[in-house]
């Protein structure tokens, strides 16, 4: 039976359970007696709902089993204590029968449990917030007051948390993220997880959950092997959460890939986390990013590193490592041989911790293929270290060295390595200080190596002068197919020297140049590349460029006269466009469309 076809009508005497379409499936939900009689022990459900399944089951046999007493004699609902989802059975039975077991009634059960649990909830909701809630995205409802707002909210309540519990029992990929419904919801929905059969990605991230929700995961996410995916990022369970779900999680079988992102995390939570993965051979993946994890919660998930032999990549972004925290995390690598990726972006790592860093990779015993050292502070010193790195890898494949200091000097050992790797494929040197000088080595080293084929440069100072080195290695050498270059000054002159290269490229598809100044000199420059055939360009960004009606015009005949390789993406927001300069455009690639066979081009301004 679904969840969706219960209804919860409110609280107390008003408390209806069953819907139409559920009474008419009862004789196939309650096939035991026994069911009954747990049923009218339960305070939590009212006596005429016990006298309508108990008919049913007279009607079946024939007998008059329905069940006497006045209203009054039944036992009230109690509030004395917060009672979590699955334990919600009342303190008050006095019934006979046997004992009750759940996994005997399974189905049915499961959908009057999944009723009570909401109205737990709803009254929690209730009490916390008074007579106004927030409810999924719908934000807080002003002006609704007394019993009516009350009984209006319970229903919005009930049904979001149905719809919510639904879809963890019907899609393979739940994502219940940005709901708001807090510690109480949370409760409530956890107990979909414990007999999942359907959801293998379920995200729960941005919901207001603390420790306190965390709990009700002990009884549910043992027996739940089915998921792959959980995400709790976003929330605030804090060390005390973390180190409830990593006792939690110690003998779970299913999950692979962990995510508590923006947790408030700190060492003591990274310490559990650590043990977590010793004990556990099943989390491939742990994201730790935007938490406060410092020195000794590195030391601690750089020793987990020896012990585990199945995780592949921990992302650790914008902690607090530092140096000390990336030489304790280092010894870790050193032992370690299942890593593949490993995650340290903004940790203030600097030259010294680089080094001892990229000392623990060379000793790894695995095949490591992602490297994220973004916003490091590493200088031209800390760059010789990473070259060296990059030398003797034989399986990096993605490095990340964006918003660092390295300069035209830690840029020449950087080329230099390139020229010497077979395997990356992917270099951000974005942010780096890097100016024409720089820009040659890198050039040379593009010229040399096939196997890069992103290379992200932009916010680095290269002007005309380097986008002409730039450009005229791309001519044709390299095998570059995404070239990022905003916020690079080139200009005018450099938007020329890019365009002709275009004419002769035959492996560039996208081409990032925003913020350059270009104006409608360099959209006319751009513009008369575009008329000769090119069918390897499929995206062009020239945002914020500063052009006008005249550029837009030049791009718009481009486009009709090169209907057939055109662009298949052409991004020119934050400029100076009229209406005239964007009817002109419009009319292009309703043009390119009309002769092309229906070809989509998509233009934004």
């Amino acid at each position: 039976m679904e969840l969706g076809r219960w209804r919860l009508r409110g609280l107390g005497r008003h408390n209806s359970i069953f819907h139409g379409t559920a009474m008419a499936n009862s004789k196939v939900l309650f096939k035991d007696r026994q069911t009954v009689e747990w049923l009218r022990s339960s305070s939590a459900v009212n006596g005429g709902s016990v006298k309508r399944v108990a008919k049913t089951f007279a009607e079946l046999d024939g007998r008059n089993d329905t069940p006497s007493g006045s209203r009054s004699s039944r036992p009230r609902r109690t509030t004395q204590a917060k009672k979590y989802y699955f334990s919600q059975e009342s303190e008050a039975a006095t019934s006979s029968a046997p004992p009750f077991n759940p996994a005997e009634y399974l189905p049915g059960v499961l959908g009057v449990g999944a009723v009570l649990g909401a109205g737990f909830v709803i009254f929690k909701m209730l009490s916390n917030r008074g007579s106004t809630a927030s409810v999924g995205n719908a934000g807080t409802l002003p002006g609704i007051g007394g019993i009516g707002g009350e009984k209006k909210l319970r229903r919005e309540s009930a049904a979001k948390l149905n719809e919510f519990s639904r879809e963890l029992r019907t899609f393979r990929e739940v994502d219940l993220s940005g709901k708001s419904f807090g510690d109480e919801g949370f409760i409530f929905l956890a107990e979909g997880l414990a007999f999942n059969g359907s959801a293998e990605s379920v995200d729960f991230s941005a919901n207001g959950i603390t420790a306190e929700g965390i709990k009700a995961l002990t009884q549910v996410i043992p027996t739940n092997t089915f998921m792959k995916t959980f995400s709790l990022s976003g929330n605030n369970i804090g060390d005390e959460g973390a180190q409830i779900l990593a006792s939690i999680l110690e003998n779970n079988q299913g999950i692979q890939k962990l995510q508590l992102n923006s947790n408030n995390i700190g060492d003591e939570g990274a310490k559990a986390l650590a043990e977590l993965l010793k004990k556990n051979p099943y989390i491939t993946v742990l994201e730790l990013n935007n938490n406060v994890i410092d020195y000794s919660g590195f030391a601690a998930l750089g020793d987990a590193l020896i012990a585990t032999k199945t995780l592949r990549a921990l992302h650790l972004n914008g902690n607090y490592g530092g140096a000390l925290g990336a030489s304790a995390f280092a010894k870790g690598l050193e032992e370690n041989k299942s890593l593949r990726e490993v995650h340290l972006n903004g940790n203030s790592i600097g030259n010294e911790g680089v080094r001892a860093l990229m000392g623990g990779l060379m000793s790894h015993r695995g095949k490591v293929t992602s490297v994220d050292l973004g916003n490091n502070s590493i200088g031209s010193q800390g760059a010789f270290h990473v070259a060296e790195f990059i030398k003797k890898s034989k399986s990096l494949m993605w490095l990340n060295l964006y918003m660092n200091d390295i300069g035209d000097q830690g840029a020449e050992k950087i080329g230099e390595a390139l020229k010497r790797t077979r395997t990356l494929s992917t270099i951000d040197l974005g942010g780096n200080n890097i100016g024409p000088i720089g820009t040659s080595y890198i050039a040379n080293a593009v010229k040399e190596n096939v196997s890069i084929t992103t290379l992200e440069f932009s916010y680095n100072p290269i002007g005309p002068d380097g986008a002409k080195v730039l450009s005229e290695t791309l001519k044709f050498h390299g095998n570059i197919e995404t070239l990022k270059l905003g916020w690079c000054q080139i200009g005018v002159k450099g938007a020329e020297y890019f365009a002709d290269s275009l004419q002769y490229n035959s492996t560039i598809s996208t081409l990032d140049l925003r913020a350059n100044g270009l104006g409608d000199d360099g959209a006319a420059a751009f513009a008369r590349s575009l008329r000769v055939v090119n069918e390897t360009l499929t995206f062009l960004d020239l945002g914020f460029n500063e052009i006008r009606d005249k550029g837009a015009f030049a791009l718009a005949q481009a486009l009709k006269a090169n209907g057939e390789a055109a662009v298949n993406t052409l991004n020119l927001t934050s400029n100076f466009f009229t209406k005239y300069g964007q009817v002109a455009l419009t009319e292009a690639k309703e043009h390119v469309s009309e002769m092309n066979d229906g070809k989509e081009v998509n233009i934004y301004f």
